[in-house]
């Protein structure tokens, strides 16, 4: 027989990027009394990977828990990057209810809509936070609305559009239900939480059934699944068996050798998990996420949604550069190779494969973003290697047709850029959907566009919209393969010789287009140092130093000025590289090359 767990709240926290659900999670910990009165805490505390707090984004989903009057809640942080939808979907299944977090300004965003959808398809009741309402331009009344459109374009049931509206400034650390009324501290949100999400239940007496949503990895331990105990009771030293509903052959014996449950930011031992704990199991060597984990006697899985097909791929490359070995801790294939399937243990939206060469894999991801993370992590952990192009994985239809994936792209731009925007886009194959004003003197675009025609714009559009538009994308599905298109207008600049780059050399250099370099950088014959003004590739001497002779001195060199050079971020580079072209990557350089160093043979080859 069912039973509730009066004790225990399971929650989500939902919503685009940077509408602060991360900073609101700080603020319940806080609150709730997880650190003590004189602990330094840093901010956003939940975001532990380095790239995490830089970028100001969540890549990986995180767990917590908090005590609010004798009653748990476990709160599980997601991301909110279309990259890592990945991540959402299976952490959804934990728990029994959402906060969707909605900035007061910005309003409803495409990510909004795509982390809503997954969260009213499973039937899981929503607490609207309108967040930041502290803004001085703040607009809630019209956010209410735009919300509750939302809910009705994604055809929300009547108790799902009866949601709660709590109003939130997570910086303040202030939340309530009255914006006519405003108060000090959380309490109203921990009250709505408590009142409003339905405790967790399920068969105490019925076989165990654990559900495994994500994975952490530890090198002490290995593998830690992270889920909920749907049914029955999680014992140390039981025995188990390992299902999955995707794989009806798989049936292996494990034994739960150590159990956590989650207090504040630690874990705690503990020795068994009623139904509705959300708890962390280790020893189990080959656990997957999607995994049941049964008692033996009765054992059957839970089914769960399959996690979102990669859409983009690029190869990683051993380093054969001139300069190979020279920066990077970790160069070789066997390093390489380890590193990327260890990846495997954690992230499930990436592919890895073996080619036909030994010292190139192929990666596979959701998108640029989930790859270049993934790349800037290697790099600060000492790994040297090459990636080539990013490409487009087509897939074939029932009628033999090729297909490839699509985008919507919303667009947020000042009304003086929305010419550029479109006539770019739309060379990229992007059909333009709707297009509306909104406060600000900004217009919103919706396009539909392969996935393909976006890689290498985000750079551009940066330039077109002098920094302030907004873009963001979602996975739409596959549509049949829409032609060419016309990536790069301009060629590479390539260095002549190996050496080190000089003034002189570089002056001559920079009428022909943007320098990447400066002086006194180390090149190598068939290193790109900049692009061309014009579409084929020009070969340079960066490195030519000026002849002397009786009547000029070499100080003479010293008055020529030279144009500051365009130094290229991890993204700008990937968005940059041809197909015939390597990114070089080192702990300490980027360096763009060209796959065949040598001129001669890169004339001949076709």
């Amino acid at each position: 027989m069912n039973m509730k767990r009066e004790d225990i709240r399971n929650i989500a926290i939902i919503a685009h990027v940077d509408h602060g659900k991360t900073t609101l999670v700080d603020e319940l910990l806080k609150q709730s009394g997880v650190f003590r009165e004189n602990q330094d805490v840093g901010e956003r505390v939940m975001d532990s990977n380095d790239i995490e707090r830089e970028r100001g984004i969540t890549i990986l989903s995180k767990n917590t828990a908090v005590f609010y009057k004798g009653i748990k809640i476990n709160i599980v942080d997601t991301p909110g990057h279309a990259d890592f939808g990945g991540e959402v979907e299976r952490v959804l299944k934990m728990v029994n209810g959402v906060i969707l977090v909605v900035d007061a300004f910005e309003g409803v965003m495409p990510q909004t809509k795509f982390v809503l959808m997954k969260a009213l398809s499973l039937s899981l009741p929503v607490i609207a936070c309108i967040n930041k309402i502290d803004r001085t331009e703040a607009r809630p009344q019209e956010v209410i609305d735009e919300v509750l459109e939302l809910f009705m374009d994604l055809d929300a049931s009547d108790e799902q559009l009866d949601c709660p509206f709590v109003f939130a400034s997570a910086r303040n650390g202030s939340a309530t239900k009255d914006l006519a009324q405003p108060k000090t501290d959380m309490a109203d949100l921990f009250d709505t939480i408590i009142d409003y999400i339905p405790a967790p239940q399920g068969d105490p007496d019925a076989g165990t059934q654990v559900l495994i949503s994500t994975i952490d990895y530890n090198e002490y331990v290995g593998r830690i699944g992270v889920g909920k105990v749907d049914n029955g009771c999680l014992k140390v030293n039981q025995d188990a068996l390992l299902l999955n509903h995707h794989e009806p052959d798989k049936r292996q014996k494990v034994k739960i050798s150590k159990l956590y449950e989650y207090d504040g930011l630690a874990k705690t031992e503990v020795a068994e998990a009623k139904v509705g704990s959300i708890v962390a199991i280790s020893g189990i060597s080959d656990l997957h996420i999607g995994d049941t984990i049964c008692s033996t006697e009765d054992a059957s899985p839970i089914p769960f949604q399959k996690i979102s097909e990669p859409t983009l791929a690029m190869n990683f490359i051993v380093n054969d550069s001139p300069f190979a070995g020279l920066e990077g801790k970790y160069v070789t294939s066997r390093h390489i190779r380890d590193r990327l399937f260890n990846e495997l243990n954690t992230d499930v939206s990436l592919r890895v494969e073996e080619t036909d060469s030994p010292d190139s894999y192929k990666v596979s991801g959701r998108g640029e973003l989930h790859l270049s993370v993934l790349i800037e992590n290697m790099r600060r952990e000492g790994y040297e290697f090459a990636v080539s192009k990013a490409e487009v994985l087509y897939q074939v239809n029932e009628d033999g047709q090729r297909t490839e994936p699509m985008e919507l792209a919303y667009v947020d731009v000042p009304d003086e850029f929305t010419g550029a925007v479109i006539s770019k886009l739309s060379e990229r194959k992007g059909s333009l959907l709707n297009m509306k004003s909104i406060s600000g003197g900004y217009t919103r675009l919706e396009f539909r566009i392969p996935s393909r025609g976006l890689i290498g714009y985000r750079g551009e559009f940066m330039t077109d919209t002098k920094g302030n538009g907004i873009i963001n994308t979602i996975f739409d599905g596959y549509d049949p393969y829409l032609g060419d298109i016309s990536y790069r207008k301009q060629g590479s600049l390539i260095a002549f010789e190996t050496g080190e780059s000089v003034t002189y050399g570089l002056f001559a250099a920079q009428d022909r287009g943007t320098l990447f370099i400066g002086p006194g950088e180390k090149v190598y014959s068939g290193m790109i140092v900049g692009s061309s003004s014009r579409t084929e590739d020009i070969e340079i001497n960066v490195c030519k130093k000026k002849h002397l002779t009786n009547t000029r001195s070499s100080s003479a060199d010293e008055a020529l000025t030279l144009v500051p050079p365009k130094i290229l971020s991890l993204e700008q580079a990937i968005d940059f590289i041809d197909v015939d072209e390597l990114l070089e990557i080192t702990p300490k350089s980027l360096r763009i090359r060209k796959r065949i160093l040598d001129s001669t043979l890169r004339k001949r080859s076709p």
